[in-house]
């Protein structure tokens, strides 16, 4: 079959809107992030993606005199397509509060964190970041606490800190692509029209080179490095805090190997979920010291929905050392307030937004009409990926969300991945190849702001060195255009997804 791509000829196609009326939204959106970001001061994009799907429905209407219910149900229509990962989505914020008061996420650190040696400082922190953010499924939390940690302990080294920082941002971004924790590694392959484990299974192919060569990388930079008793101190004090705390054991391992190897066997993303989430709340009952069993359940059911709470600072006596303090707010920064179902609803909330703007400038026309023009420069499967993933980072620099850089190229490109007979797992792995892995290489991108703030370099400093997040792309980019690891459907199949 021919890798060319189908010359648009079709009725519905000749009837697409003006590429300059499909782009007011999408300026507007632009406009109005930018805005809120940099005006503002907001990371919370629910509104402006309210305020341009309010324009974009208002011009199908006005102008292009579609009817309301049409526009309706390309809203709705679009919302549904990622209610199942809206659904993992809240029963992973229930696992990350039950992993942390279990001690399931606590050990990890540790381990990881024992793991430092001097002279591979950066391949251990980028490591120790890969460990933690798999856990999570947070690049985020992972820099915003492991990764605080680690500039401290570079700086004590006498490390360049853009050099750490990129290691930390490589580890951290490993994780939250890879991990089936992570809001985006389900949220791809719901625009896609894959399943989770699919997707993750394509992306080892992408990101193991990757990191390879990230951390072929940092071991070359961080070459005969050694370390003062000082930076050493600070890791030993963060250990001491977390196992002070916590009951370390190693069975604790037991549910995020059980849930490894339910997805493993193709097990369904969700029980496989609920069940780590069950199994390491029961582990944490046995494990860890509770007085009144009743009062134990009820915690952990409180935990389940509003997250884990922990409170160490308080309870250091006025003759604690600074060094003692600040391994006390490490650790409290790292563990307090995170996980619980309610802290998934912001993501939830703007991931409806971000589809609801998507439906309407699908179901209007507008999408089409854009990536038509997009797709007039393809010519097979090579420059079809090429162009998801350019597509991508240029969502990413012009609406400064990650989401956004999924879900609009997701929703653009589907078709065209299926009439050249591709599988969705190729399209949900090239939107987290660039949308997910560039957005902190921005600096007025939400994940770039991010990064610069808690880990306090500059994203102009880090991103040479981020080499995961720059090399991921080029990586899929090459695969496309040589075929490998490049899955194909039957006919039957790419017809059948087309007409659902």
């Amino acid at each position: 079959m021919s890798e060319s791509t189908p010359k648009a000829g079709s009725a519905a196609e000749q009837e697409l809107p003006s590429i300059w009326l499909a782009l007011l939204p999408v300026a507007a959106l632009v406009g109005l992030l930018f805005v809120n970001v940099r005006w503002f001061d907001s990371a919370d994009n629910h509104v402006p993606l309210v305020l341009a799907t309010a324009l974009a429905a208002c011009l199908a209407r006005l102008v292009l005199k579609q009817p309301w219910t049409q526009i309706e149900t390309g809203l709705v229509k679009a919302i549904t397509m990622a209610l199942q990962a809206c659904l993992i989505l809240m029963v992973v914020g229930m696992l990350i509060g039950a992993w942390i008061e279990s001690g399931v996420v606590p050990l990890m650190i540790v381990w990881g964190l024992k793991l430092i040696s001097p002279s591979l400082f950066l391949v251990t922190a980028c490591l120790v970041c890969c460990v933690v953010s798999l856990c999570t499924g947070s690049s985020w939390t992972t820099a915003g606490t492991v990764g605080v940690a680690l500039v401290g302990v570079g700086a004590a080294m006498g490390l360049e800190a853009g050099m750490v920082a990129g290691a930390i941002v490589s580890g951290a971004y490993f994780g939250d692509k890879m991990s089936p924790l992570s809001d985006t590694t389900n949220l791809a392959p719901a625009m896609a029209g894959s399943t989770m484990v699919e997707h993750i299974r394509h992306m080892v192919f992408t990101v193991t080179p990757a990191l390879l060569i990230a951390l072929g990388v940092y071991g070359f930079l961080g070459r005969g490095q050694s370390a003062g008793p000082d930076s050493l101190a600070r890791v030993q004090a963060v250990i001491d805090v977390i196992e002070g705390h916590f009951v370390l054991s190693p069975w604790l391992l037991l549910p995020p190997v059980l849930v490894l190897l339910l997805v493993a066997r193709n097990f369904p993303a969700l029980p496989a979920l609920v069940i780590g989430t069950f199994s390491a709340t029961i582990m944490g009952w046995i494990v860890q010291p509770h007085g009144d069993s009743t009062a134990a359940v009820g915690a952990s059911f409180s935990v389940l929905y509003t997250g884990y709470a922990i409170d160490l600072t308080s309870a250091l006596g006025s003759g604690a050392s600074e060094l003692q303090r600040s391994a006390a707010e490490t650790v409290q920064s790292l563990l307090h307030e995170r996980g619980g179902m309610k802290s998934m609803m912001g993501t939830i909330a703007l991931i409806f937004c971000a589809l609801s703007f998507g439906g309407v400038m699908e179901s209007s026309g507008m999408l089409g009409s854009i990536a038509r023009r997009l797709l007039s420069f393809v010519r097979g499967t090579g420059s079809l990926i090429a162009a998801t993933i350019c597509t991508c980072f240029g969502v990413n620099v012009l609406a400064s969300d990650q989401y956004m850089a999924i879900v609009v190229p997701g929703r653009m490109f589907r078709t065209a991945y299926l009439k050249q007979r591709l599988h969705p797992k190729n399209l949900s792995r090239a939107l987290e190849d660039s949308g997910t892995v560039t957005s902190p290489l921005i600096p007025w991108n939400t994940c770039g702001a991010q990064m610069t703030a808690v880990l306090g370099v500059a994203t102009a400093a880090y991103w040479p060195y981020a080499v995961l997040n720059w090399v991921c792309p080029l990586v899929s980019i090459l695969y496309g255009f040589t075929g490998f690891t490049i899955t194909k459907i039957s006919d039957a199949e790419a017809e059948r997804q087309l007409s659902a």
